[in-house]
């Protein structure tokens, strides 16, 4: 049986990774490496949670020496990096945090993996990241695997100082290496800090819904299943030493996809049309703001013949049906600190 780590496999994309890969696979022994921080929930994973071929490990990354027991412990063939922090608005508020997850502990998981093996043959170390490294767009124009790095946010620079370690790990010392750069994920589980959830729950509760702005920011959107099922396949076809853009040719601006979730909102919760409209609050702008990301996911498309499976009307339905079937874990992950983050990042703008 192949062991296989996954980190970050308690948060919200890394879930979804983690339950393909173990109901899949059968042959594969799947170690969910987390450290549990506020959006790392193993609630996520009950369904599999007694799996025999799944384990977990409570390891914060930035931690070396746990790291290299775990790297002893287990010696994996392969690893799937997801654990990062993530959010722009957090990074903003502690750069640091971003710099040791997201630099410090992406590169103790490279030198574990390099001290333990002499021979890479049949090895892969899967590193996940953002469109957000390339910086802002403007309106014409896509992101590329060729386009610059030029990133304007902590939590953008902290991504792509780890994307250049593991290439860097990859010439220097042979590791077989597969880096992605991916839009912006929706779907079950995602941490209400983000704003498909943060509006879902905020609707409900006929709170104030904060648009950035003017809000035209322009995203695009990928459904979390499509997202796990390119990194299944990137991580057993894709290339070693490539880079493969993740992305959904689903470009929205902020306020129109709010307008299509409030829309969605009212006719599920049987209120009069265009009432959640009533909701939008525009506040302060956040410091360097990207104005449009886009990717360009034509190499992952023709290369390795993914494309999404979910259209974005049907993946926000799927979604919005999830989070109001699901106000128990809602309101689990949203006591406590949240509440205080919350009022700090939106309420006083």
């Amino acid at each position: 049986m192949k062991n296989i780590i996954i980190t970050g496999g308690a948060g919200f994309i890394g879930s979804h990774v983690v339950r393909l890969f173990v109901n899949k696979y059968s042959e594969y022994h799947i170690i969910n490496v987390d450290v549990l921080t506020y959006a790392g929930n193993l609630e996520n994973l009950s369904d599999i949670e007694n799996a025999p071929n799944y384990t977990f490990e409570r390891v914060d990354i930035v931690d070396a020496e746990a790291v290299d027991i775990l790297f002893d412990t287990y010696k994996p063939e392969g690893v799937i990096h997801l654990a990062a922090e993530s959010h722009v608005d957090r990074s903003i508020k502690d750069p640091l945090a971003f710099v040791r997850t997201n630099i410090l502990g992406t590169v103790n998981l490279l030198n574990s993996f390099k001290r333990i093996h002499s021979d890479f043959e049949g090895k892969r170390f899967y590193h996940i990241s953002t469109d957000e490294v390339y910086g802002t767009l403007g309106r014409e124009g896509l992101f590329e695997e060729t386009t610059s790095y030029d990133p304007n946010s902590p939590y953008s620079a902290s991504k792509a100082s780890s994307d250049h370690f593991v290439r860097a790990y990859g010439e220097t010392y042979g590791i077989p290496y597969i880096v992605t750069n991916c839009s912006n994920n929706y779907g079950q589980n995602q941490f209400p800090e983000k704003l498909i959830p943060l509006f879902i729950n905020n609707i409900v509760e006929e709170k104030p819904l904060p648009v950035y702005g003017d809000g035209q920011y322009t995203r695009d959107w990928l459904y979390v299943v499509d997202h796990a099922r390119a990194i299944d396949l990137v991580y057993h076809e894709g290339k070693h030493g490539e880079t493969y853009n993740i992305g959904g040719f689903n470009e929205w601006t902020n306020l129109d996809l709010i307008k299509v979730l409030c829309a969605q909102m009212d006719e599920k919760l049987n209120r009069e049309k265009g009432s959640s409209l009533k909701l939008i609050t525009y506040v302060k702008d956040r410091p360097g703001h990207d104005r449009r990301y886009a990717i360009d996911a034509t190499k992952i498309n023709t290369e390795l013949g993914w494309a999404p499976s979910v259209s974005f009307e049907e993946g926000l339905a799927i979604t919005i049906d999830w989070y109001l079937s699901n106000s128990d874990w809602l309101k689990n992950v949203t006591s406590g600190t949240y509440q205080d983050y919350y009022e700090n990042m939106y309420a006083k703008r």
